[in-house]
């Protein structure tokens, strides 16, 4: 085996998926995905595939017992700000994991940079932002800079690990959505309710929205050079949305949302993700996300129903789950994948990121169930479920 090449999955021949036209709606596994990278965009593309992909928000994280040795020396800024360190980051979870992508070792604060926004990330809190934005004056001083001049050390780490990957996996590029970013501008920090971004909201719309505007082509400059780097799929979280209802998600955040997909579309497949989020997926899917990342608070094939089968869909095991005994998280993740009925288009990724208890080496083990399950045997019940 050559150095740095993926060693190839040694399953029995029943479970290499050889068959997966044996309920309606599988294509024949000669036109299905062959390396993980092709995996997990061909089920982006809701294309047939080999094996369900599968990777894990936050699986660069404080679960790795390598990450924690980084760590322990250099802050997360630190870290992304070196190229070379955040390319090498990036792909530890491939070999450590085998999982099918690669998300970038990054922060989706990093942007304020280049807006001329001073911040800090606090260890247990997050990212704070030193003034946060509460006139408009604050909004006219926002910068809107050419992404690679904000970040370039991101986009050079991009480089190195699409690079350095090969098809071994995917690359998965991210940002926040405008709503999430401006939560942290206007609130300066985490908070349970943002009371001060939906006073802001209701109380000031065309302040709210000349933010937003701003906001949205922030994140879109920033994402589309994530695309020219390398990245080939791009994960928008929304991480806040869930404090919204219907309505005024629906009046004073979709169109944004809408807006960046749109911009997005020519360059990568986009997929969006939020948490708690349940009562607003009909509001997504307005939006015209491509794909939609769930949490576990609705099963796999409910929230599937709700944004529709023409877009692809990830999750959505819950991530308490993996600190279980196998004997336990073994049927709740094939749960989830019997849910998702054997159609094309289903990413396997938890319902939030990975804990950081979390066993690597349960993450693994579930990462090769995930991949040794039978696809058609998902399809089968959903036909008998009539779904």
């Amino acid at each position: 085996m050559a150095r740095g090449e993926r060693p190839r999955r040694n399953l029995p021949p029943a479970e290499r998926r050889g068959n997966l036209s044996c309920s309606p709606g599988l294509a024949d596994a000669t036109t299905a995905a062959v390396n993980p990278a092709a995996r997990l965009l061909a089920a982006s593309r809701r294309e047939p595939v080999d094996a369900t992909p599968v990777w894990f928000m936050r699986q660069a994280g404080r679960s790795l017992p390598e990450y924690r040795a980084l760590r322990q020396r250099l802050s997360l800024l630190e870290m992304v700000r070196q190229p070379e360190l955040c390319a090498q980051v990036t792909c530890m979870p491939v070999d450590l994991l085998d999982v099918d992508a690669a998300v970038v070792f990054a922060d989706i604060i990093l942007p304020l940079e280049g807006m001329g926004i001073e911040f800090e990330i606090q260890e247990g809190v997050g990212p704070v932002v030193g003034d946060p934005i509460r006139s408009r004056a604050q909004v006219e001083r926002i910068r809107v800079l050419p992404a690679e001049e904000a970040t370039p050390y991101l986009f050079a780490a991009l480089r190195i690990a699409r690079e350095r990957l090969g098809d071994r996996a995917a690359l998965i590029g991210f940002g926040a959505s405008p709503f999430t970013l401006a939560c942290y501008l206007v609130e300066g920090r985490g908070s349970r309710d943002y009371s001060h971004v939906r006073a802001l909201m209701h109380g000031e719309p065309g302040l709210w929205h000349q933010l937003m505007a701003t906001l949205t082509e922030v994140i879109s400059r920033n994402l589309l050079a994530q695309a020219q780097a390398g990245a080939q799929l791009l994960q928008v979280f929304d991480s806040w949305a869930g404090v919204l209802d219907a309505s005024t998600f629906k009046d004073q955040v979709a169109p944004y949302l809408s807006r960046l997909f749109t911009t997005l579309a020519p360059s990568a497949p986009a997929i969006y993700f939020s948490t708690g989020s349940a009562h607003l997926l009909r509001e997504i899917a307005s939006t015209g996300a491509p794909g939609v990342s769930v949490d576990w608070r609705l099963p796999l094939d409910q929230a599937w129903q709700l944004v529709g089968y023409d877009r692809f869909i990830q999750g959505n095991l819950d991530p308490a789950l993996v600190l279980c005994p196998w004997p336990v998280l073994k049927p709740a993740a094939e749960a989830v994948l019997r849910r998702a009925g054997g159609r094309p288009g289903h990413i396997f990724n938890l319902g939030h990121g990975v804990l950081p208890d979390s066993d690597p080496g349960q993450l693994r083990r579930l990462v090769n169930l995930v991949h040794s399950f039978e696809l058609n045997t998902a399809g089968e019940l959903r036909d008998r479920e009539g779904g």
